[in-house]
């Protein structure tokens, strides 16, 4: 039997299998097994027992189909919005290999978490600074302000209502950050229960050490982990919210006695349940050498509990009446911010060490980055996340105000946040340049081995120029960690100077700059204006391309592909991330797999394209060694080495690839040089993984066989290609072709399938 695997961006099981007419075998409207139903036999008979595929002397073919785990829903094109928290996690994954540095490895893991916490702080810090902030304290104070937008009139003074009052107008804005923080916890409570709750096959661990992480049976199962960051990052969301009550109304309460001093007894609370959910955070992390099933039942219900306890006194004391208290200038959120912004970078710089420190000991020439592709990720997470809120809070600042200047606007850190955009926008345009002349260079290259390449057919010099460009566009995917190094770089270096410019002034970029030069003083203009209206302008980008998802499917496919991505890997260090597609889709390979061999004792190939080949791979790793013997694996426009092999060379190193391909059983990878995804494995001992790589187009003029031009097929199409076929045969030839026949207990007078 084959098993067929796509790749990103999802298809239908017609267009794998081939046929127009195809069955569920198994499976749900979420994830299924497909075959064609001429192969699937009568109602009656079990799944494994056919003859459609033997009587044209091929393998039985079944087509898994998991697309909608990622683009099947249009509201999922929202999760878009959730980007940092996904970049954030993908940075647990990207340590360098170390088997012998458990400790480091564990302190890589603490540094990545507490930087994903600080995130879940910032956001829902930027939640407050836009509601109660900007809104309930500085427009509703105003009666210039709150005059000109009619549905914050019964907040105003001058209407002299019950929730006129500063206090209450913050109690009342401070439902927008709580409903912000339930509603992250209900999609990432829902989303596990509906993508990740699905077990595992129980089994011993391996006995070797090079298998990996992917091979321990309770990798694809973060339940205790998942529950207990969950419940931390939702207290840490709930503790933001009652600290951004409590602390700026301590500063009124010197008088009278009693109120200040319950204020600071809450202000001790709420740090003390802060320094409980610190510690809960780095306590434990991953528990992966078996299937732990448990929940922490206490914790995970206690410490959010505690955390809303808190923030219902902080909002009857922030509420209490308080006659001479009134709203002027800014909540104080420059420190809030500013530290937030301190904190960050130092925890990326630790990182970078830490890396470090774990990539010199076993250094991978093929590791991007040198293994600081995590803490740059990292640093980028951070990056997206601050101006995110700082553009958000200036764009609702300049909605609510116009150029009228009645409010104190957002806090100047989040300002000179937002206005580094347009400078990094010159620095990645800059880099584009530089790397669109290298593909011009390495075009001119490739045009005269397209030329050795076909020696005595008539030269097409367009023909010729569309290949060399498609080679050397493809040879870009090589060049991203030069990318990601010039923007953690230039990051980290505008980052330093904008905390320090507003630490130092004291003012916006473009306050700051009225006594310089006029060049200086029109850049600073410039890029303050400039930084609010991009980053308001991409996020209207994300949420019209999430609306458009919902009646376009094509943009809901597109979508798909940067989910697939960028969620193959659990949520290891941020709960909020977007679901984890594959803590569903290896289980189910695995069980698929394993229940075949074992009902049928036949031959099997998991076969899997693009991101699929990443699916079996990683299933493959997961059966036990007696099943894994008797499994083939065919992979073709594989990103295994070329993208995750060097972007996570902890669990797709050579050093794993090549144990899976010692207990595997015969294994293929084909690959074209036009393929900006796939590549080879590099994979070392013999048998030979890598096919050599496919002719694509497969003629350059017209032939008998082709007599219109062939396309330039790229990453697509591989299963057309008759090297497929003959890989394919060469597999179940190699597949220990003298294992037993059928068990008796299966259908009598008929053969095992292949």
């Amino acid at each position: 039997m084959e098993l067929l695997v796509h790749g990103v961006g999802g298809t239908t099981p017609e267009k794998m299998l081939g046929d127009p007419r195809t069955v569920r075998v198994t499976g749900d409207d979420t994830a299924a097994v497909f075959r064609r139903a001429e192969d699937a036999g009568p109602p009656e008979a079990p799944d494994d027992a056919t003859t459609g595929g033997r009587s044209r002397g091929e393998p039985v073919r079944e087509a898994y189909v998991w697309c909608n785990l990622t683009s099947g829903n249009g509201s999922r094109a929202l999760w878009l919005l959730l980007l940092p928290f996904m970049v954030v996690n993908l940075a647990h994954w990207m340590r360098p290999a170390a088997p012998d540095r458990t400790r480091t490895v564990r302190l890589y893991g603490l540094l990545v978490r507490l930087v994903a916490l600080s995130l879940t702080v910032l956001l829902v810090a930027a939640a407050c600074e836009v509601a109660l902030d900007l809104v309930a304290w500085q427009c509703a104070g105003a009666t210039a302000c709150s005059g000109r937008h009619s549905w914050l009139a019964f907040l105003s003074p001058a209407g002299h209502g019950w929730w006129s009052a500063p206090g209450r107008r913050l109690a009342l804005a401070a439902l927008v950050p709580t409903a912000l923080t339930a509603l992250l916890w209900y999609l990432s409570h829902r989303t596990w229960s509906a993508y990740e709750s699905h077990r595992p096959m129980a089994r011993t661990p391996e006995a070797d050490p090079n298998a990996g992480a992917l091979a321990s049976p309770g990798f694809w199962y973060g339940r205790r982990l998942g529950a207990r960051l969950r419940a931390a990052h939702t207290a840490a969301g709930l503790l933001t919210v009652a600290a951004a009550l409590t602390f700026p109304t301590l500063r009124h309460d010197h008088h009278p006695a009693l109120l200040h001093t319950l204020g600071l007894l809450l202000g001790a609370a709420l740090l003390g349940w802060a320094l409980t959910v610190v510690l809960v955070v780095c306590r434990r992390g991953r528990s992966e050498a078996r299937l732990d099933s448990r929940t922490d039942r206490h914790l995970v219900r206690g410490l959010p509990l505690g955390a809303l306890a808190l923030l219902l006194l902080a909002a009857l004391y922030a509420g209490w009446s308080r006659p001479g208290r009134h709203s002027a200038g800014r909540l104080p959120g420059d420190p809030v911010f500013s530290t937030l912004m301190l904190i960050q970078g130092v925890l990326a710089v630790a990182l970078a060490v830490v890396a470090y420190d774990l990539y010199r000991r076993d250094p991978d020439p093929r590791a991007a980055m040198r293994g600081l592709g995590g803490p740059a990720v990292a640093l980028l997470a951070c990056a997206l996340g601050g101006v995110a809120s700082g553009g958000v809070a200036q764009r609702v600042a300049d909605w609510l105000d116009g150029t009228r200047s009645s409010l104190s606007g957002p806090p100047v850190t989040l300002t000179w946040q937002a206005s580094a955009i347009p400078p990094l926008l010159v620095v990645l345009l800059a880099t584009t340049g530089l790397l669109a002349a290298r593909v011009a260079r390495l075009a001119r290259v490739e045009r005269e081995r397209v030329r050795d390449q076909h020696p005595g057919e008539p030269e097409d010099p367009a023909r010729t120029r569309a290949i060399a460009r498609t080679r050397a566009m493809a040879g870009l995917t090589d060049r991203a960690p030069l990318l990601l190094a010039v923007v953690a770089v230039t990051t980290l270096l505008f980052g330093a100077a904008a905390l320090t410019g507003s630490l130092t002034t004291g003012l916006p970029p473009a306050r700051a700059a009225h006594g310089a030069d006029e060049p200086v003083r029109i850049a600073a203009e410039t890029a303050q204006a400039l930084g609010s209206w991009l980053v308001g302008l991409g996020l209207l980008l994300f949420v019209t391309w999430g609306r458009r998802a919902y009646k376009d499917a094509s943009a809901r496919r597109t979508i798909g592909i940067l989910w697939d991505v960028g969620t193959f890997w659990p949520r290891a260090a941020h709960p909020f991330a977007p679901p984890c597609y594959a803590e569903r889709a290896v289980p189910d390979l695995t069980w698929r797999t394993a229940t075949w061999t074992e009902r049928t004792g036949g031959r099997l190939v998991l076969s899997g394209h693009s991101q699929g080949s990443v699916l079996v791979a990683a299933a493959a790793w997961q059966l036990t060694p007696a099943t894994r013997e008797r499994v083939a694996l065919l992979t073709y426009g594989s990103p295994l080495e070329r993208l995750y092999g060097r972007w996570f060379p902890a669990h797709f190193g050579p050093d794993a690839l090549a144990a899976l391909h010692r207990d595997i059983g015969p294994w293929t990878n084909l690959y074209r040089r036009t393929d900006p995804i796939g590549g080879p494995l590099r994979v070392p001992g013999e048998p030979q993984v890598d096919h050599e790589p496919l002719a694509d187009p497969r003629a350059y003029g017209r032939t008998p066989e082709h007599p219109l031009p062939a396309p330039i097929l790229g990453h697509s199409d591989y299963q057309d290609d008759p090297a497929f076929a003959r890989a394919r045969a060469h597999l179940l030839a190699r597949l220990h072709p003298g294992l037993p026949a059928q068990r008796p207990a299966d259908r009598e007078g008929e053969e095992p399938p292949d």
